[in-house]
Formats: C-alpha cells, sequence, structure tokens
C-alpha cells in the first residue's frame, strides 16, 4: 500500500511528521480528519481526484525517460 497513515492528535488536532525519516519527495493528503503520506515517484504523475468537497483516491502513473 502506497498511502500511509499519519496520526494526528485527536486533543490538539496537531499532525507532526519527521522530516529526517522521509528518505524522498513525499506528499501528504488530508481529508475528514485523516491524514495519509505518499512517497512521489522519481518519473511519473500522482494525481488527487476529489469528489464533492472529498478526497476519493491518489492516482499514480509511473514511467522513466528513455
Amino acid at each position: 500500500m502506497r498511502l500511509k497513515d499519519i496520526q494526528i492528535n485527536p486533543e490538539t488536532m496537531i499532525l507532526e511528521i519527521d522530516l529526517l525519516k522521509q528518505k524522498e519527495n513525499f506528499a501528504v493528503v488530508v481529508c475528514e480528519g485523516k491524514a495519509k503520506l505518499t512517497e512521489l515517484p522519481v518519473h511519473g504523475e500522482t494525481k488527487i481526484v476529489t469528489h464533492q468537497g472529498r478526497v476519493k483516491r491518489v492516482k499514480f502513473d509511473e514511467g522513466e525517460d528513455f
């Protein structure tokens, strides 16, 4: 699974990410009190698809230069 859950402190609603643990470029998607992190591909596109103001899916289209 590419999307990893990130814990949000329910009392403070603060999201903390340790940047030193992340090896690659990444994106964080937050919707309805839930947060998920995904690493971005070296070559490709990452699309965040929404529907009626909510995140419906995250799509990955990867490739490599020839």
